[in-house]
């Protein structure tokens, strides 16, 4: 979904500019959004923990790319269901945000926690427009953010990499690395997952 920075002919050249109250994206795509939110309040958010199937039925019928097997609960909120990868087993917890304006990618095992933000949206700071500028995240293999945590625009946690409570990531982390603070920095090493299992 293309904003209208991105995009230049989906909103006229005269329409006022999101700084000035106009619209970031096009007519068309706010009506299809609306619907998504419409579908996930009415069929979704309120569900008990255990129809995570059902649930992701339903974002996938929006165009999401969600495994049998991943669980997503139903106080997540999420900006746009096409933008959303989850693997096997991935885990998108209660009250967490995928604002995915860009694309989002949970591999297989991913863990994002309770209230965690997945936030792939910024702004342009030295444009007078104050433009929308998008980054896809991409959560790796057994990667966990944990509760209440931030992950910035274009961030890539690696495979295993751990996120502790309420930290805040804005550059990429390592492989089997846990980060805590803000901003988030190495507190030590995790064992992988095939060191776990010899």
């Amino acid at each position: 979904m293309l904003s209208r920075y991105s995009d230049p002919h989906s909103l006229p050249s005269a329409a006022p500019t999101p700084l000035l109250g106009g619209p970031t994206f096009a007519l068309r795509h706010r009506l299809m959004r609306l619907v998504w939110q419409a579908a996930w309040l009415a069929f979704a958010a309120w569900t008990p923990s255990f129809l995570w199937g059902w649930r992701g039925l339903l974002l996938r019928a929006f165009g999401a790319e969600i495994h049998p097997t991943a669980i997503v609960r139903g106080s997540a909120r999420i900006w746009w269901p096409a933008h959303l990868s989850m693997g096997a087993h991935a885990s998108l917890g209660p009250g967490a945000i995928c604002y995915n304006v860009a694309p989002v990618r949970l591999d297989d095992f991913a863990i994002v926690s309770q209230r965690a933000h997945l936030c792939t949206g910024t702004h342009d700071i030295n444009h007078p427009d104050f433009p929308l500028k998008a980054r896809p995240i991409s959560v790796g293999r057994h990667g966990w953010i944990a509760a209440e945590a931030f992950v910035g625009p274009g961030v890539t946690v690696g495979e295993g990499a751990v996120l502790g409570a309420r930290g805040v990531a804005f550059r990429n982390l390592d492989a089997w690395t846990v980060y805590a603070g803000n901003p988030a920095r190495a507190v030590n090493k995790r064992r992988s997952a095939s060191s776990t299992s010899a």
